[in-house]
């Protein structure tokens, strides 16, 4: 196995350029901020970005935690990649990160400044320290599967060559806002997911109103059970999918949250009086 390392300061770019690199070099692996990513996938770590604390965010950052080195050096020892990529701030921090799961020396260090400008790398650092935006070299959607609490945006990388039938290859990552840059802590309470759920579901035609909601909070996203009050006459199953999907939606573009599942249970119709709206 071969392990190559990518280092730079903190807020230089080395995350936006991992994927990039490690297609370079062919690694099948990049180790970053205490996560192991291959390809499309999280497949073990914790994410140094979800620290409460700067000093979290780097024992993270080098597996300090016994119990997730050893998840991490499982899944290594499963795989047996040919070729890895670490990133750190220093070629020490690599080493160290090395050490902790088990990986062969660096064979070969690659500077952030051989692969970015230096108008690029000062962009980078503006951007950190303006927005504390942080880069994780996977896809959003397995980004927010794993950590569905934290922020995420997309931003696609383009790999530098073209791809079959002569189309340009990109790749998928995540911008994020770490927890341990926050001016104090964002917490989305129950009774703010119950109105928003309670609003989109009432938007929908033929709901009389949402009735009882509730919202059961999970490792991986919520599940939301909705007992809404219906307009006798209309397509219970049809108005019960709009239900979902609209809720589904709502509380996803508001919050940020991974909804897993949205549960209709509809157990009184509403009869209308001559000429009332439905």
């Amino acid at each position: 196995m071969e392990v190559y390392a990518l280092v730079g300061p903190s807020g230089t770019g080395k995350s936006f350029r991992a994927i990039a690199t490690a297609h370079e070099v062919e690694a099948e692996i990049i180790i970053d901020d205490g996560l192991l990513i291959k390809g499309d996938r999280i497949l073990a770590g914790i994410s140094a970005k979800r620290q409460a604390t700067r000093i979290g965010a780097i024992k993270a950052a080098l597996f300090m935690d016994d119990e997730h080195a050893r998840q991490a050096r499982v899944v290594l020892q499963e795989l047996n990649p040919t070729r890895v990529l670490i990133l750190g701030t220093s070629v020490g921090m690599v080493e160290k990160i090395a050490a902790r799961l088990g990986l062969p020396p660096v064979c070969r260090v690659i500077s952030i400044e051989e692969i970015a400008s230096p108008r690029e790398i000062r962009q980078a650092l503006t951007i950190r320290a303006r927005y504390s935006k942080h880069v994780i070299p996977a896809p959003t959607v397995e980004v927010k599967k794993r950590f569905p609490d934290i922020f995420t945006d997309s931003l696609r990388v383009f790999l530098g060559r073209k791809g079959p039938q002569g189309r340009r290859s990109w790749l998928e990552q995540s911008v994020v806002r770490p927890t341990f840059t926050y001016y104090g802590k964002l917490t989305i309470t129950t009774s703010a997911l119950v109105a928003i759920v309670s609003r989109a579901a009432e938007e929908v035609p033929g709901v009389k109103n949402a009735g009882r909601v509730s919202v059961h909070r999970e490792v991986d996203g919520v599940v939301i059970e909705v007992h809404p009050v219906l307009y006798y006459g209309c397509i219970l199953n049809q108005v019960g999918r709009e239900i979902q999907g609209a809720v589904k939606r709502r509380v996803e573009e508001m919050t940020g949250l991974v909804v897993k599942s949205v549960n209709i249970l509809v157990r009184e119709l509403y009869f209308p009086r001559e000429k009332e709206p439905v």
